[in-house]
Formats: C-alpha cells, sequence, structure tokens
C-alpha cells in the first residue's frame, strides 16, 4: 500500500490538503479534509510534497497553472530521472519552533524506467546490521514505495542493497543482479539543497542502466588434445554463476538432498561452489568477496584458506568478527 493511516495527502480535484485516517482496500482509503470524512480511490489523491516543490513561488504566475501542469503528468514523471532503475527519496518535512521546514523522514521509492518488469528483493543494513527486507516486484515504467526511513538514520552508515531478476526469466540474461549504494549525510545535506534550488521534490541514486546479459563461459581448445591421441568428452551444459559480493556455503543452501550425504560429498559440494563464485568475483572486477562457511569445525573454513594462499589474485583475507556473521565468514579483497 503507498499511503498509511496518518498520511498527508492531496485532493487532485479540489487541490485540498487532508490525512488519511483508514485503509479500506487495496484500491480506496478514508481520508479526513477540514472535519469532513470520505472515501476516495488512490487515484484521485497523491502526496502534498510534490505540489510543494513543483509550484515556483512567483507573485506573476497563478498556483493553478502549475497544480493543473501536475495533474497531466504520469506517475514516474515525479521522480527527475532518466531510462534506467533508480532509487528514489522524497523528504517529508515538518515545521520546528521557528516555522521552517525541517527533513522529517525520508520516504523511498523504487522506480522503474525500463520496459522491463522486475523481482527484487531489498535489504537495508545499518553499521552491518540488517534492519529491513522487502521482496516484490516493480512492474515496468511504474514506481514502488519501499518504506519510510528517518532523517536521524543516515548517522548510522546505511546501505541499500537490492538483488534483481527477470520477472520473466531470459536465458540471455543474468540469473540475478545485485547491486547497492550507501549514501553519505553531506552528500544527501548537498543533493537536498540542489533539490531545493531546482524546485523538485525528490533526489534519486541509479541502481542501473540496463539488465545484464549472461556472462558467456569460455571454452578452451581441445583441439589440440585430440589430435594428440587424448579422448575428450563433451561435458553438459553448465550454468554460468553471476556475480555475488556474498556467498552462503551452509550445505542446506546449496542442495535438497544434503540428508542423505556423506561429509565427504558436502564438502566437495561446497568447495567447488566457493570456486565458481570465485571466479565469477573476477571475472567481474570485484573488489571483495564474503564467504558464509559458519564456524562449525572449522573444516570448510580451513580448506578455503588454504586455497585462497595460493591464488596469487587475492591481496588478503581475513576471519574476524563480522556484524552479520560472527566468526562464520571470511573477507576476500582482490
Amino acid at each position: 500500500m503507498k499511503y498509511q493511516v496518518g498520511d498527508k495527502i492531496l485532493i487532485l480535484q479540489t487541490d485540498e490538503e487532508g490525512e488519511v485516517i483508514d485503509i479500506i482496500n487495496d484500491k480506496m482509503v478514508m481520508v479526513n479534509v477540514r472535519g469532513v470524512k470520505f472515501p476516495i480511490y488512490l487515484d484521485q489523491i497523491d502526496f502534498p510534497y510534490f505540489k510543494r516543490f513543483s509550484q515556483k513561488k512567483f507573485e506573476d504566475k497563478k498556483p493553478k497553472q502549475f497544480i493543473d501542469h501536475i495533474k497531466k503528468e504520469k506517475s514516474p514523471a515525479k521522480y527527475k530521472v532518466t531510462e534506467g532503475v533508480w532509487l528514489s527519496f522524497l523528504p517529508v518535512f515538518d515545521k520546528d519552533v521557528f516555522d521552517d521546514d525541517i527533513v522529517e523522514k525520508f520516504r523511498l521509492h523504487l522506480v522503474n524506467q525500463s520496459n522491463t518488469a522486475y523481482r527484487f528483493i531489498y535489504t537495508v543494513w545499518y553499521d552491518g546490521r540488517l534492519d529491513f527486507e522487502l521482496e516484490n516486484e516493480v512492474p515496468a515504467l511504474s514506481d514502488f514505495y519501499l518504506h519510510d526511513i528517518s532523517f536521524e538514520a543516515l548517522n548510522d552508515a546505511p546501505r541499500f542493497s537490492f538483488e534483481f531478476s527477470l520477472s520473466k526469466p531470459d536465458n540471455k540474461k543474468a540469473e540475478y543482479f545485485e547491486t547497492f549504494i550507501k549514501p553519505k549525510g553531506k552528500q544527501v545535506f548537498k543533493q537536498l539543497e540542489e533539490m531545493r534550488l531546482k524546485q523538485e521534490a525528490t533526489f534519486s541514486y541509479k541502481l542501473f542502466d540496463t539488465y545484464p546479459d549472461r556472462v558467456a563461459e569460455e571454452k578452451p581448445d581441445l583441439s589440440k588434445l585430440s589430435k594428440a591421441g587424448f579422448k575428450v568428452h563433451a561435458s553438459g551444459k553448465t550454468s554460468v554463476i553471476p556475480p555475488r559480493t556474498v556467498v552462503d556455503l551452509h550445505i542446506e543452501k546449496l542442495t535438497d538432498n544434503w540428508q542423505k550425504m556423506s561429509n565427504a560429498e558436502k564438502l566437495d559440494l561446497q568447495l567447488k561452489t566457493f570456486e565458481q563464485h570465485y571466479d565469477a568475483a573476477l571475472q567481474h572486477h570485484q573488489a571483495m568477496l564474503i564467504i558464509i562457511h559458519g564456524v562449525g569445525t572449522g573444516r570448510l573454513r580451513e580448506e578455503i584458506h588454504e586455497i585462497l594462499r595460493l591464488k596469487k589474485e587475492v591481496k588478503s583475507f581475513v576471519n574476524q568478527f563480522h556484524p552479520s556473521f560472527g566468526y562464520g565468514a571470511t573477507e576476500i579483497y582482490f
């Protein structure tokens, strides 16, 4: 639901402001406008913040002209973004004791300015701690309300992470795509000031332009081996592993039949999975990779560390306490 009880809203037909007092269903809400309570459809209301920042305060121009202009715009036009997928911040203002506008919180929207629908997993981390998680779908050429965050939350080193996948899978496209942003407080203050100067209602961060293609697997030239008399057997098709920044090697994450496997078979599968994601990280020039191996007896961790010591691409790796994984993960830096 885009709106919540207590939200300030604008009646598009009358230009009156009111408040949401109840959610009727996914298409209607109950509002209170100057003491009068009545139901209304969602497409007949909007947030007043767009009006506040879209109207230019010049005395020689009537506000009604700008309101009419806003009503004619499609929903994505509220966000001053180009093609691609964006994370948009809508500041929600309140008044201080001096009657000045101050930012109380931010309303976050995922804006899809492409012709493709995406599934997504959205997580928010503060100081390395998972605080919020949401899984849903954003249609093509639309926006999706995620949640609100307080203005003070920007002081806790927020990280907004996304894992995207196609709503309609395509064998030519990557299975999934990860990205994140970590806005800094000074950066946000600067964007707020630019937003005020430009008379805009939101500021946005681009997550990606186009969804990536599936990475083609390099096939080695085996013709010389064949000519030398060696038998070369064509292997079956193997799926290309898309890049990840965090890989969980707990056996129950890798297979549904883990209870029927021996310890040696489990370890073999975990190490093969590690190698696949390690290679994918190199192919995509990642700066780091986190491998979750758990604590347990430490056998898997020791095997991975032994492999890493022989990898010339590894700048360093460390198994230290992590706020999210404890001592059960190794951070690899390339």
